[in-house]
C-alpha cells in the first residue's frame, strides 16, 4: 500500500476531474478531493463514480487553501498534489517514497511535468533541472515548484502552515517554498518522478494579473522592503491589484534569513539560457 495520499482541490470541473480520478485509480493510493463550492455536479459524480475517494466539501471557494484541509485529513506521511487536469505516472510514488524515506530533511519533490498527449516537458522543467542553486539532497535544489506536480512531506507542510490565504490562488508555491526553506527543509527536483498535466485550451483571462499580484504580495510578505518597493514600481498594475490584500500581507510579514534571500536573488536573477 502506498504511503502517499493524493489531494485535489477543484471547483466546477466535473468532466476534467473524472478523467483525472480515472488515471489516479491506477495508483491504488488514497485520494482526497476538496470541493471548492462547486455549483455543478462535481460532488455527486465523484461520490457515485469513485466511492473510494474521500470528499470534503469546503462550501465556498477557498482557492489553494483548500489543499491545506486535504493535507490535514490525510493519514499518510507524504502527500502528492494533483489538479483536476493532472495526474501521476503509475510508478511515481514507488520512486518518490524511498527518496523521501532516505532524506528526512526533504520537504518537497518537484516532479518532471509532461504536458498534453504529446508529453512535452513543461517549460518549468528545464528551469528546475538547471537550477542555479546547485545539487540538493536528492537532486537539483529548488525554491519553487508547480503544485500539480509536487509531492510534500506532510509534517513539513503543516509545520509552516501550508498555502497562504493571502494569495488565494496562482503562484502560491513560491511563498510556501520560501517558508519551508526558512524552516530548514530541503526542496529538490527529481527527474525520475513524473506527473502528467492536460490543461484545458481555455484558461482564466485574469490568470496573468493574479499571478503577478501574488508575486508582489509574496515579496512584501517575506523579502526586504527595498525589494518589495522595486517589485511594486516595476509592475504598477500588479501592485494596484495587490492593494486590497496588502494590509493582510503586511500583518503576516516575516523577513527571510539573509542566506535564503541571497538564494532567491541567485535563482531569480540567473542569466538567460543560450538559444
Amino acid at each position: 500500500m502506498t504511503r502517499t495520499t493524493v489531494v485535489i482541490a477543484s471547483r466546477n470541473r466535473a468532466t476534467s476531474l473524472v478523467r483525472t480520478l480515472a488515471h489516479l485509480s491506477e495508483l491504488a493510493a488514497p485520494v482526497i478531493l476538496v470541493d471548492n463550492g462547486s455549483t455543478d455536479d462535481t460532488v455527486l459524480r465523484v461520490r457515485r463514480e469513485f466511492p473510494e475517494v474521500e470528499v470534503l466539501e469546503a462550501g465556498a471557494n477557498l482557492g489553494a487553501v483548500a489543499r491545506n484541509h486535504g493535507v490535514r485529513v490525510a493519514r499518510t506521511p507524504y502527500v502528492a498534489f494533483s489538479d483536476d487536469d493532472s495526474w501521476w505516472a503509475p510508478d511515481a510514488f514507488e520512486r518518490s517514497e524511498p527518496i523521501l524515506d532516505e532524506h528526512p530533511d526533504l520537504a518537497v519533490i518537484a516532479a518532471r511535468t509532461l504536458v498534453g498527449p504529446a508529453e512535452v516537458p513543461d517549460p518549468i522543467t528545464s528551469l528546475l533541472r538547471d537550477s542555479p542553486l546547485g545539487d540538493g539532497v536528492a537532486g537539483p535544489a529548488v525554491l519553487g515548484f508547480m503544485a500539480c506536480s509536487a509531492i510534500v512531506r506532510r509534517q513539513a507542510f503543516l509545520e509552516v502552515g501550508g498555502f497562504s490565504p493571502v494569495l488565494f490562488f496562482r503562484g502560491e508555491e513560491s511563498l510556501l517554498s520560501w517558508d519551508l526553506a526558512a524552516a530548514g527543509w530541503a526542496l529538490c527536483y527529481v527527474e525520475d518522478v513524473v506527473a502528467h498535466h492536460h490543461p484545458a485550451a481555455e484558461r482564466a483571462p485574469d490568470g496573468d494579473i493574479v499571478e503577478r499580484r501574488n508575486a508582489v504580495l509574496a515579496t512584501w510578505m517575506r523579502r526586504p522592503v527595498h525589494r518589495a518597493v522595486a517589485a511594486s514600481l516595476k509592475d504598477p498594475a500588479a501592485f494596484r491589484a495587490a492593494v486590497p490584500r496588502l494590509r493582510q500581507a503586511l500583518r503576516q510579514r516575516r523577513a527571510l534569513p539573509k542566506h535564503l534571500e541571497a538564494q532567491i536573488r541567485k535563482a531569480s536573477e540567473r542569466p538567460p539560457r543560450d538559444g
